[in-house]
């Protein structure tokens, strides 16, 4: 009788933690945000890349308005293409930083409190873009 108290017990804690790990296991291959954005900005918003290059991450800061967008790789390695691009939604001109890069792209900033903004990414021949999202 107690052995098999004892292994139901087992087995209901066995159950939890798998579970506990379920739940917190996060998406499966985004590339981890950084702080780049420096302090006060929180993610509102991402892009993964389909192919597991990485992610392009949206922040806000709320006691500024700003947002930041950062582009990171999910494999930093040999130089290539990086962009991190934003605006507000119905400018034309891109706030835009391009070039080759190891690790990320960005940060950019643009003050947007109040408004859409367009953002995205590159990282080699694959872009990421949202166009009129975080309006506010």
């Amino acid at each position: 009788m107690r052995i098999s108290r004892k292994i139901a017990a087992l087995g209901v804690t066995a159950a939890a933690v798998t579970a506990g790990a379920l739940v917190n296991a996060g998406p499966a291959y985004a590339a981890l945000y950084g702080g780049q954005c420096g302090s006060g900005y929180n993610i509102v918003n991402l892009a993964d890349f389909p192919d597991l290059r990485g992610t392009v991450y949206l922040t806000y800061n709320a006691s500024t308005g700003k947002n930041c967008v950062v582009t990171i790789r999910e494999k930093p390695g040999t130089a290539t293409l990086m962009e991190a691009y934003v605006r507000r939604s119905g400018n034309t001109a891109w706030i835009k930083e391009s070039d080759n890069f190891t690790t990320y792209a960005g940060p950019v900033y643009v003050s947007a409190a109040g408004s859409c903004v367009d953002w995205g990414g590159t990282i080699g021949t694959a872009s990421q873009t949202r166009y009129g999202t975080n309006c506010g």
